[in-house]
């Protein structure tokens, strides 16, 4: 819960101090500015609302790893998902109209987590898992969409160490293997996820893992 909480309050902390500038600065995820990915962000919490409240009666199908699914192919931006996020993030016209829904939404989904019995079940994407797992499957989504958000902006605080080493273990879990101690937390999780490509060095350094990479999570 803690991690949850961290992580998310640290995200919307980012968002809240960027310059109006920052929002036509291009993103971390394909074919998105910073200005549509924190729309994204909104829809991120009203994900989490909706999810806690629809509760489950059966048995739990998905934990915080399995929650998600795994791919060898990153985004492009093309997706009809990803182009109405766009248009959503353009209707919005002026940077603090943005902000202030995603403080809006985003307090209110932080309030609702902290309030939710981490035992009970939860449905979402035709799976059932407990809040504890789907607090901390978001963990991954809070600090995969902070990096996007500093990708271009480097004067903006990134995401808290806590919630870096936790998501290289989970993305370390994903792949069946560790990666190199020698690579920085932040960096397995740009790498691992096809974020940015592996260096010469890097690629001589995974072995065999380079030959699996990205694990592009959705």
């Amino acid at each position: 819960m803690d991690l949850f909480s961290h992580s998310w309050a640290a995200l919307r902390a980012a968002v809240a101090e960027l310059p109006d500038g920052a929002f036509e600065q291009p993103s971390g995820c394909a074919g998105w500015l910073v200005r549509d990915l924190v729309c994204h962000l909104v829809i991120d919490a009203q994900d989490v609302l909706i999810t806690l409240a629809t509760p489950a009666t059966t048995e739990p199908t998905a934990d915080a790893v399995t929650y998600w699914s795994v791919t060898q192919q990153p985004p492009t931006g093309d997706d009809p998902l990803d182009a109405l996020i766009v248009r959503l993030a353009a209707a919005y016209e002026q940077p603090n109209l943005l902000t202030f829904h995603l403080d809006d939404v985003g307090s209110a989904a932080g309030r609702a987590a902290e309030l939710a019995d981490p035992d009970a079940l939860v449905s979402t994407q035709d799976m059932v898992l407990t809040v504890r797992d789907f607090r901390t499957a978001y963990v991954l989504e809070w600090t995969l969409h902070h990096l996007d958000l500093v990708a271009h902006l480097p004067d903006v605080a990134g995401p808290p160490a806590g919630a870096l080493a936790h998501c290289r273990a989970t993305l370390e879990t994903i792949a069946g293997t560790a990666f190199p101690a020698s690579f920085s937390d932040r960096d397995v999780l740009l790498v691992g996820t096809g974020r940015r490509a592996p260096t010469e060095a890097e690629v001589a350094e995974l072995g065999a893992l380079a030959e699996r990479l990205p694990f592009v999570i959705g």
